[in-house]
C-alpha cells in the first residue's frame, strides 16, 4: 500500500495536515478499525477524474450546442458543471503528480509541492463555493419563475443572468485565493458559515415553491378537472434542482462535517477518528462531478437529446 503523499492529506486547515503527536487511534481503538489514515488508491481518483471531466464537458458543449438551451437556468446548470469540471481538472493533476512522485519518476522540492497543494486547494475551494452559489442562484431563477412567471422574461434577464455568471465566478475565485493565502482557522469558520447560509436560503425558498405547488394541486382538484399552468409545470425544474441538491449534500456533507469537526473536536478520539476517512469524504466530492451530469440528461429531455448528437459528433 503507498504512502499517501501531502499533496492529499486530512487537513487540520484547508492545506495543512493533522499534527504528528495526535494519534488516530491510540487513545481509544473503540471507534477507529486503523492506526493510520485511509488510502484509496491514486488510481480510482484518476479514473473518477477523468470521467468526471469528460461527461461535465458534454453538458458545457450540449448547452452551447442546442440554442433551445439557451436561457438563464441552463446557463447557470452550464456554470455547475464547470464547477464540477474544476474539481475534476485539480483531482487530474494533482493525482498524475502523485502517481509521478510515487514511482520516483519526478522529484520535487517540499516548497515545490506545497506550492502545488496550494493551487489544487485554491481550485476545489472555487468549486465548492461557486457550486453551492449556483445552486442557489438556480433555486432563485425556480422561484421567480413560479411566483412571478408572467414577468420572468423581465427579470431574469440575458444582460442580468451574465451579471450574475461574472460576479459568483469574481467573488468565488477571489474568496479562494485569500482563504488559501491565510489559511487559519477563522478560514474554515467563513466556510462553513457560508455552506450554512446558502442551505438555510434554499432550504426558505424550497418551503414556499412546494407550499404554493399544494396549493396549486388542492386548487385543481376542487375544481375537477386536471390543468397545467406556467407555475405548476415549472414545478419540474424546481425537482430537478431539489435531486442535485440532495446528492450534493450526501457528496459534499462528510466534507464539512470534517470541517466542523476540526473547528469543535480536533483532539478528541471520536474526532481524529473522523479525520482518518478523509480520502473517503474526497471520493465523495468527485462522485458529485460524477452523479450530476447523469441527473441533468435524465430530467431534460431536450438535454439528452443533445447529448447523444454531441456523443455521436465524435464518432
Amino acid at each position: 500500500m503507498t504512502v499517501p503523499s501531502p499533496l492529499r492529506t486530512a487537513p487540520d486547515s484547508l492545506n495543512g495536515t493533522l499534527p504528528s503527536d495526535l494519534p488516530i487511534n491510540v487513545t481509544n481503538k473503540t471507534f477507529c478499525s486503523t492506526d493510520w489514515p485511509v488510502v484509496i488508491p491514486n488510481e480510482l481518483f484518476l479514473i473518477l477524474g477523468a470521467l468526471s471531466f469528460l461527461e461535465n464537458l458534454l453538458v458545457v458543449a450540449a448547452i452551447v450546442k442546442n440554442r433551445n438551451l439557451h436561457s438563464p437556468m441552463y446557463y447557470f446548470i452550464c456554470c455547475l458543471a464547470v464547477s464540477d469540471m474544476l474539481v475534476s481538472i485539480s483531482n487530474v493533476v494533482e493525482t498524475f503528480f502523485m502517481l509521478l512522485i510515487d514511482h520516483g519518476v519526478l522529484v520535487v522540492r517540499s516548497s515545490t509541492m506545497q506550492q502545488m497543494d496550494n493551487v489544487m486547494d485554491m481550485l476545489i475551494c472555487s468549486s465548492l463555493m461557486s457550486s453551492l452559489s449556483f445552486l442557489s442562484v438556480i433555486a432563485i431563477d425556480r422561484y421567480i419563475t413560479i411566483f412571478y412567471a408572467l414577468r420572468y422574461h423581465n427579470i431574469m434577464t440575458f444582460r442580468r443572468a451574465m451579471g450574475i455568471i461574472v460576479a459568483v465566478w469574481l467573488v468565488s475565485s477571489v474568496s479562494s485565493a485569500i482563504f488559501i493565502a491565510y489559511d487559519s482557522t477563522a478560514v474554515i469558520l467563513c466556510l462553513v458559515v457560508f455552506f450554512l447560509s446558502m442551505v438555510i436560503l434554499i432550504m426558505a425558498l424550497y418551503i414556499h415553491m412546494f407550499a404554493l405547488a399544494r396549493r396549486h394541486a388542492r386548487r385543481i382538484s376542487s375544481m375537477q378537472r386536471k390543468q397545467s399552468s406556467p407555475p405548476f409545470a415549472s414545478m419540474k425544474g424546481a425537482i430537478t434542482l431539489t435531486i442535485l441538491l440532495g446528492v450534493f449534500f450526501v457528496c459534499w456533507g462528510p466534507f464539512f462535517l470534517h470541517l466542523i469537526l476540526i473547528l469543535t473536536c480536533p483532539t478528541h478520539p471520536t474526532c481524529t477518528c473522523y479525520f482518518s476517512y478523509f480520502s473517503l469524504y474526497l471520493i465523495l466530492v468527485i462522485c458529485n462531478s460524477v452523479v450530476d451530469p447523469v441527473i441533468y440528461a435524465f430530467r431534460s429531455q431536450e438535454l439528452r437529446r443533445t447529448l447523444k448528437e454531441v456523443v455521436f459528433c465524435f464518432w
